[in-house]
């Protein structure tokens, strides 16, 4: 796995916590942090997907924003998925899940990290299927 950017170590023991595999890779001027083979809620067309997050240059001061997904999800109800779009990375199509914090849920410097992060991204997936 490739390491080629170190994460903060509380983030690294919280991956190493989730037996999953992991790697950072630097593509462009971008830092990325790849979650191999993590599971996603039923419903979608997959049981298990690569998570891309994109590591700001002053994270943790600074929050992580949205989430990308290989392969594309979907829905197996067929119902769509909105805020979509398709960004190239480490040489596959992800597809990015436009969602961000809101005013009322802000990114808290020395609270918030990767661990909560994740947390934020498991609730969108779930609350795709509250949609009408």
């Amino acid at each position: 796995m490739r390491r080629q950017f170190d994460l903060p170590s509380f983030d690294t023991v919280y991956l190493v916590t989730t037996g999953l595999e992991w790697e950072t890779i630097t593509e462009g001027a971008g830092h990325w942090l790849l979650l191999h083979d993590r599971p996603v809620p039923n419903g979608y067309n997959v049981e298990r997907v690569e998570v891309a997050l994109q590591i700001p240059p002053s994270y943790p001061e600074a929050q992580i924003d949205m989430a990308y997904f290989h392969p594309p999800l979907s829905r197996k109800d067929g119902k769509p998925i909105g805020a979509l779009l398709d960004q190239l990375l480490d040489g596959k199509f992800f597809q990015r899940w436009s969602r961000h914090r809101t005013a009322a849920a802000p990114w808290r410097p020395g609270e918030d990290d990767l661990f909560s992060h994740l947390v934020l991204v498991d609730d969108w997936l779930a609350r795709e299927f509250e949609k009408p």
